[in-house]
């Protein structure tokens, strides 16, 4: 289950940025962004139970100038 929300739509975010954190078997994971960006989309909330597979969020990668 979704247990925190690190992030928003329209957020810029680092790579390795925690962005979501979801509880399964007792236990904490911690989704981290996978590179520069900005969230683009976010279709779970803070007590969500989403299952293995599941958008979580979506990222426009920066664009390298």
């Amino acid at each position: 289950s979704v247990i925190e929300l690190r992030c928003a739509i329209g957020d810029t975010v680092a790579a390795g940025q925690v962005l979501v954190v979801l509880e399964a078997m007792k236990m904490e994971h911690h989704i981290t962004a996978p590179f520069d960006g900005t969230v683009t989309e976010l279709p779970i909330a803070v007590g969500d139970q989403v299952e293995n597979g599941a958008l979580l969020l979506t990222i426009e990668e920066s664009a390298d100038d």
